[in-house]
C-alpha cells in the first residue's frame, strides 16, 4: 500500500479509537508511533518517542500556557469572576435581556484573563444562570447566552488553543494573540445584539434589569478594578513589544496572585487548589500535544498534505471558494469530533494548503479559531452544552440544545465578516514590532 493510503487508514483508527473512549493522547501518539514505525523503521519511531516528549515540555513556546492557565485558576478560586459578570449586569442590566447581555459582558472580560472556553463557561454561568432563573428568563435564552459567551474563551486571548495552534504552524504567539482582540470584541458584540433582537421581538424571554445608579456603577468597577488593570497591561505591553507572551504569561499569573492576596481573598488552601487545577489541565494539554505531535510525524511522512494540496489545486477553485470548503468542512466535524482534537488533526493537514494559497497563517488562525468554538457548541458532542447542562440540571438537554440555535447563526455571520474583512484581524498585528 502506498503511504497515502496508509496515513487515511491510520486517521481512521483514530476516529475510530476517539469513539470508543479512548483518550485523545492515546489515541493520537499510539498510531502516529505505529505509523511511523510502518513508513520508516523502529529506531526511527523509538527517537520520535523519546525527542517529542523531551521537546514539548522544555519548549519556550510553550510555557506560556500554564502560567495564563494559573492566572485563570486563581481568578476562579478567588472569586473575581463573578465580579466581571456583576459589572456587566450594573452596565448593561437595563437593555432588552440584560442579564443574558451582561452575561456575554462578563464572559468577555473573563475570557481575557483565562485560556479556556469551558472555565469561562463555568465560571460565569455559575453566576448568570441563578440570576436569570431567578428574574425568569427564558432558560433556552439563559443557557444559550452562556453557552455561547464561554466559547470566547477560545478567541479573546490569552486562549490555549491559539497557543497549540501557534506552535503547530510555527506562527507568532504574540501576533496571533494581538490578532484576537478585535474579532473577540465583535463576536462578544454580535452575540449582545442577537440577544436585543430576541428579546425586542418578545420581551418576556428576557425582561430588564433593575435600575443602578452611578455609586453601585463606580463600586462593581472598584471591585474589578484589577483585573481590567492587569488585562490592559498584559496585552498592551505584549502589542507594543514590551513583553513576550511568556513574559505576559508570568506577569498575568504573578499579578493574579499579589491582587487576590492584597484585597485578603486567597489564601493558601486556595492557592494550593488553583495550583493542583492548573496542573491537572496542564498534564492533560501536553499529553494530547505529544501525541499530536507523534501523529503529526507519521502523517507529513505519509504524504497526506501533499496529496491534498495537489488535489484541491486541480479543481481549479478560487481561494476563497476553498477556505469555504474548510469552513464547510469544520462545521461538519464540530458535530462529531471535539475542538481538542480538531485542532490538532485538522491543522498539520491543512497549513501547506493555507500557505501554497498565499493565505496569512494568523488570519487562517482567527478563523481557526472561531470554528472551533461553532464545535464546542454544536451538538451533539459540544462540550459547553454538557458544561451548562451540568449547570443548569433541571433544564432539559434538548431545550439546551434550541437556545444555542440563534448564535451559531451569529456566527455563521461572524466568520463571513472576518472572511470577507480580512483587516479586522491583522491590522494589530501588523502593528506589532
Amino acid at each position: 500500500m502506498s503511504p497515502i493510503v496508509i496515513g487515511i487508514i491510520g486517521f481512521g483508527i483514530v476516529l475510530l479509537l476517539m469513539a470508543l473512549g479512548i483518550p485523545i493522547a492515546v489515541s493520537m501518539g499510539g498510531i502516529g508511533f505505529l505509523g511511523f514505525w510502518y513508513l520508516t523503521s523502529l529506531s526511527g519511531a523509538i527517537a520520535k518517542m523519546a525527542i517529542v516528549p523531551f521537546d514539548i515540555a522544555t519548549s519556550y513556546d510553550f510555557s506560556v500556557l500554564p502560567l495564563f492557565i494559573l492566572m485563570a485558576e486563581v481568578i476562579v478560586v478567588t472569586g473575581m469572576g463573578s465580579d466581571l459578570f456583576n459589572l456587566a449586569a450594573k452596565l448593561l442590566g437595563r437593555l432588552p435581556g440584560g442579564l443574558a447581555i451582561a452575561t456575554i459582558g462578563g464572559c468577555a472580560g473573563f475570557a481575557a484573563v483565562s485560556a479556556s472556553s469551558i472555565a469561562t463557561a463555568t465560571t460565569i454561568g455559575g453566576v448568570a444562570i441563578p440570576e436569570m432563573k431567578k428574574s425568569k428568563y427564558n432558560m433556552e435564552l439563559a443557557t444559550g447566552s452562556v453557552i455561547a459567551g464561554g466559547t470566547l474563551g477560545i478567541l479573546i486571548p490569552p486562549s490555549g488553543p491559539m497557543i497549540i495552534y501557534g506552535v503547530l504552524t510555527q506562527t507568532s504567539i504574540g501576533k496571533l494573540y494581538a490578532a484576537g482582540i478585535v474579532p473577540g470584541i465583535i463576536a462578544a458584540i454580535f452575540y449582545m445584539v442577537t440577544i436585543v433582537i430576541i428579546c425586542t421581538i418578545n420581551p418576556s424571554l428576557g425582561p430588564r434589569g433593575l435600575k443602578t445608579n452611578f455609586r453601585e456603577k463606580v463600586l462593581a468597577l472598584g471591585n474589578c478594578a484589577e483585573i481590567i488593570g492587569l488585562v490592559i497591561l498584559v496585552f498592551g505591553g505584549l502589542i507594543i513589544g514590551f513583553f513576550t507572551p511568556t513574559e505576559a504569561g508570568a506577569l498575568g499569573a504573578f499579578g493574579a496572585i499579589i491582587f487576590s492576596l492584597i484585597r485578603r481573598r486567597l489564601n493558601w488552601q486556595g492557592l494550593k487548589q488553583a495550583f493542583i487545577s492548573s496542573s491537572r489541565t496542564i498534564g492533560m494539554i501536553y499529553g494530547i500535544l505529544i501525541g499530536a505531535f507523534l501523529l503529526n510525524s507519521f502523517v507529513t511522512v505519509s504524504m497526506i498534505p501533499t496529496a491534498l494540496c495537489k488535489w484541491l489545486t486541480g479543481l481549479s477553485l478560487s481561494p476563497l471558494a476553498v477556505i469555504s470548503l474548510i469552513i464547510v468542512l469544520y462545521i461538519i466535524l464540530g458535530t462529531a469530533m471535539d475542538e481538542a482534537a480538531m485542532l490538532v488533526l485538522t491543522v498539520p493537514v491543512l497549513t501547506p494548503l493555507i500557505q501554497s494559497l498565499n493565505f496569512d497563517l494568523v488570519w487562517f488562525g482567527i478563523i481557526m479559531m472561531r470554528m472551533m468554538a461553532i464545535a464546542t457548541i454544536s451538538p451533539p458532542v459540544g462540550m459547553n452544552l454538557f458544561v451548562v447542562s451540568g449547570i443548569a440540571k433541571d433544564v432539559p438537554i434538548e431545550r439546551i440544545f434550541k437556545g444555542i440555535i440563534p448564535f451559531f447563526i451569529s456566527d455563521i455571520l461572524f466568520v463571513a465578516l472576518i472572511l470577507f474583512v480580512p483587516g479586522l484581524v491583522l491590522f494589530l498585528p501588523n502593528m506589532m514590532r
